[in-house]
């Protein structure tokens, strides 16, 4: 039987991983007397995927560290953030939270015993929180109230007053759970700074905070419910695992933004101590490393290539999701996710003659545009007009991508650069060679004819999402259906702005680094 962790060794499992804490010295004075009470709570909004076991993986180190953890399903805060679940669907998502959360949790082999389950409205409709909340909204400004949510409460053009609500709920969680520390992502500090604020002002104790970075999605952002290409769902099949992961950004040798790699450091490492890279022989076969960093390292150095990583890690994951598929295969998960999470529904096909009553949005995120780098640039075999580029846009293969750019753009000036590709469009053969994406260019209006690519801000990497300025959110189609005319639609509405800035209905083109322009085609077309 292995000796109990001292309070040095307790630390380390406590805070290993973590971006901050906020209060090591309180944690360390309870650690010497006690155990420490912590919780982490999820407000039951979209499904769970993969990023989860993130949190789950620092759960499982809480309770190597003796901690006593408490898991709240923060149910009325799912319906305050901006009623992301509707009324009607609170219950039915708060109990597939609960299903999926311990298959998570049972799945990397964390005993449920150990661990307290509470509601969030098992306690905060009671007559002393709502006093509470009336106590705290009497101190709180609004100027507070709106900066504490502003990483987490979903941001609208007029902003509900739940959404104001919603820090102070959260800061009260902690008196109410009778804990000495909340865990959550470094997107919560904002609210955990309000807490330590303003909990001394009702009487009550400032807590510890325990922030976890934030784990890139697999296009390079944050992975979130919202944006389909960016996360696994738990329950996806083997093939939607591959198929995503194929398509994740892992740019050979950039270890930043890599969600992949992030994937590695934050769950399967410690839940294992190691990580298998799996390859052929002629490779190097398999190499087992007992270090993130120096996994980290050989990546760097292009030791250890993307679509191998890429393999290995779907291996690992599909181990870790079979249980949770297992569990959710039975009728009544299975109702359970239907009705938590109902497919919308669809518009009909309008019948002969008549309009169709709920025409189909046509909207920018519906595009899958990313950033790109040119690897390569040939001139067309049977087109003088025509170059063939060989472009990463991320994934384990660069694509080939025909453009009529070679009256206008010299091919050393392609070569290396990065470009805005259009990667949701049908393969097409264009004279022979089939053209997996669009580059974008901007194009002069007046004769004779200017064309510049697209420049996406300095610093971006291939893979990258591009986005309309209030459209990032949405869900790219997975491929464009040429005769609904998707594209053409909207790009009738690109505009190069004065300050040459690419833009839709005058909203910005933009990546998580800043705005996507051309060189100098001021008030030109985009195509």
């Amino acid at each position: 039987m292995e000796p109990a962790p001292g309070p040095q060794e307790k630390y380390q499992l406590i805070t290993r991983n973590l971006q901050e804490v906020l209060g090591e010295d309180k944690l360390m004075a309870i650690l010497k007397e006690r155990e420490l009470k912590i919780y982490w709570g999820t407000a039951t909004t979209g499904k769970p995927h993969v990023a989860y076991f993130v949190p789950m993986s620092k759960i499982a180190d809480f309770l190597k560290a003796g901690c006593e953890v408490t898991i709240l399903f923060a149910d009325l805060h799912a319906y305050l953030d901006n009623m992301k679940a509707p009324w009607e669907l609170l219950e039915l998502r708060t109990r597939y939270y609960e299903h999926v959360i311990k298959a998570m949790l049972e799945s990397i082999g964390v005993p449920l015993e150990k661990l307290k389950f509470i509601r969030g409205t098992d306690y905060q409709l009671s007559k002393e929180y709502t006093l509470d909340v009336y106590r705290l909204s009497s101190v709180v400004t609004q100027h507070d109230a709106k900066k504490a949510g502003a990483e987490v409460v979903k941001q609208v053009e007029h902003p509900l007053l739940s959404g104001l609500l919603y820090p102070g709920l959260q800061a009260l969680d902690e008196e109410y759970l009778k804990v000495d520390a909340q865990f959550g992502g470094v997107d919560q500090r904002k609210i955990f700074t309000f807490a330590e604020k303003y909990l001394p002002s009702l009487g009550y104790a400032k807590r510890v905070h325990l922030m976890n970075p934030m784990v890139p999605g697999l296009t390079g952002s944050k992975m979130s419910s919202s944006e389909e290409d960016s996360k696994i769902d738990l329950l996806d099949r083997k093939e939607d695992v591959k198929k995503k992961l194929k398509k994740a950004f892992c740019e050979p040798g950039n270890v930043e933004n890599n969600g992949v790699l992030s994937f590695i450091k934050h769950v399967l490492f410690p839940l294992k101590s190691e990580f298998v890279v799996l390859r052929e022989e002629k490779w190097g076969g398999n190499k087992t490393y007992t270090a993130y960093e120096a996994l980290e390292k050989d990546f760097a150095e292009q030791v250890v290539h993307p679509g191998d990583l890429k393999n290995s890690v779907e291996v690992a994951l599909n181990k870790l999701l079979d249980p949770i598929r297992e569990k959710f295969n039975c009728p009544e998960l299975k109702k359970l996710s239907s009705a938590a999470y109902p497919t919308p529904s669809k518009a009909k096909p309008a019948e002969k003659g008549t309009k169709n009553s709920e025409p189909e949005d046509v909207v920018p995120s519906r595009l899958d545009i990313r950033v790109g780098k040119v690897i390569s640039v040939e001139k067309h075999p049977d087109a003088d007009s025509l170059y063939v580029e060989k472009i990463d846009v991320g994934e384990a293969e660069p694509r080939t991508v025909v453009s009529g750019l070679v009256h206008f753009v010299p091919k050393e000036q392609l070569q290396d650069r990065l470009v805005v590709l259009l990667c949701n469009l049908k393969p097409q053969k264009m004279r022979g060679v089939e053209s997996q994406g669009m580059v974008l260019c901007a194009s002069s209006v007046g004769e004779p004819r200017q064309v510049e690519p697209l420049d996406p801000p300095a610093g971006c990497c291939a893979g990258e999402r591009v986005y309309v300025e209030g459209y990032e959110g949405g869900e790219p189609d997975e491929e464009l259906k040429p005769k609904k005319k998707v594209f053409e639609k909207l790009q009738a509405d690109f505009r190069v702005s004065e300050d040459c800035i690419a833009q839709w209905k005058q909203k910005n083109f933009l990546t998580k680094l800043g705005t996507v322009s051309c060189k100098s085609l001021k008030g030109g077309s985009i195509s």
